[in-house]
């Protein structure tokens, strides 16, 4: 059995953490100890949504989620054609600094996942997200490495006197036709 320990870490690690020891797991199980009820039952979902068995059990203040891979799971593939469009260089309504967190962790998580869009397109203040010194930079490096295109609005980073870190400048034109043509879109 392989064992995480996810104490004290947020969202989404203990999800990563995990999906990194399942991947290294043919057949066998994963126990996972985490220390908070959100952390438990996003691991209960993943599990089931993996199709996979798992078992929850409480020690004082830990949870232990051990899930069973005895049996095959299904990968998905990618879509052809997902496209994320990020038009801000922070994640939801609400506290600027907790948006901006989410958002570091929306990109990095990306990077965790096996199933890729084929694109993020980032205009308005997500060109900020893009620009050189953003500390999100290396993990969309990360990203394109593995065949994701970004492409970054030329009249946002001109208005916000800007340079390009990583990726590829595009215009208005290019940012609806790529919207137009996708098969799904995920708006950030």
């Amino acid at each position: 059995m392989i064992r995480v320990d996810a104490i004290g870490l947020t969202c989404p690690m203990p999800i990563i953490k995990t999906k990194k020891a399942l991947k290294g797991v043919e057949s066998g199980k994963v126990e996972v100890a985490v220390d908070n009820d959100t952390s438990k039952e996003n691991l209960e979902k993943m599990a089931s949504e993996m199709g996979l068995s798992f078992e929850t059990t409480k020690d004082g203040d830990i949870w232990k989620v051990t899930i069973d891979k005895s049996e095959a799971v299904e990968e998905k593939t990618a879509e052809k054609s997902t496209v994320i469009v990020i038009a801000s260089d922070k994640m939801g309504e609400g506290d600027e600094e907790l948006g901006k967190t989410l958002l570091k962790g929306f990109i990095y998580t990306l990077t965790e996942m096996e199933l890729l869009p084929k694109m993020i397109l980032f205009y308005n203040a997500g060109a900020k997200v893009t620009a050189e010194g953003s500390v999100s930079i290396e993990d969309l490096k990360e990203l394109e490495s593995r065949g994701v295109e970004i492409l970054t609005c030329g009249a946002c980073l001109n208005f916000y006197e800007l340079q390009v870190g990583v990726g590829s400048v595009t215009n208005m034109y290019s940012i609806i036709e790529k919207q137009m043509t996708a098969e799904r879109i995920i708006r950030v």
